[in-house]
């Protein structure tokens, strides 16, 4: 069956999954609501995919959109409750990881063996950890990242030009501190959905 054609460019080794009806489906719901895709997507087969800024329920609709539209295989996490059945099983093939948020080290080591047990293998979360206003980021998805020995792929929301854009790949180094914060400074561009959450404005970010 002939592919649909991509929103934006994807690298072929990319993880992907879906088909010409849902990824048709996505893009006409991005369109009428006034959204679109931009950047590209890299030809990496594993990565750490960080979203933001985060400061609102609407992010997490709108970013699983454009992965839809773009037939992306991204896999994310979400609360164990969340996962009963029936809903379990839909949310699994979205991507969905069940997490005890009282067992982080499990949620760690169960993302790290994602990345060695698969050829490809995409993780996706928000580095605020929160829609709350912060200034300091969680270290996890740069831990992950480091350990996994895989780049940073940044995703943003931009509410004001309702623009979901794929960044440059971002390569972490073993200080956290420098590397938020260049990430922060290049996520200052976009502006949130909630801009007097969004703590990458602040001049102590």
């Amino acid at each position: 069956m002939k592919r649909t054609k991509d929103l934006i460019p994807v690298g072929p080794l990319f993880p992907r999954k879906g088909g010409r009806f849902s990824k048709t489906i996505a893009g006409l719901v991005l369109k009428m609501t006034g959204w679109r895709v931009t950047g590209s997507v890299p030809n990496v087969p594993k990565a750490v995919l960080i979203a933001g800024p985060h400061t609102s329920n609407w992010d997490f609709p709108f970013g699983v959109l454009s992965l839809f539209a773009l037939g992306l295989d991204v896999h994310w996490i979400g609360k164990h409750t969340l996962f009963r059945w029936p809903f379990g099983v839909i949310l699994r093939r979205f991507g969905g990881i069940p997490v005890n948020r009282t067992s982080p080290g499990a949620l760690f080591r169960d993302v790290i063996r994602g990345f060695e047990d698969n050829d490809s293998f995409v993780f996706g979360l928000s580095p605020e950890g929160t829609r709350s206003k912060v200034t300091k980021w969680k270290p996890g998805f740069h831990r992950i990242a480091l350990t996994a020995k895989v780049p940073i792929l940044p995703a943003s929301l931009d509410f004001v030009k309702r623009e979901i854009q794929f960044g440059p790949l971002f390569d972490p180094t073993e200080n956290f501190q420098e590397d938020e914060a260049r990430l922060q400074n290049y996520y200052r561009q976009f502006s949130a959905k909630r801009p007097e959450l969004n703590g990458m404005l602040s001049p102590d970010a």
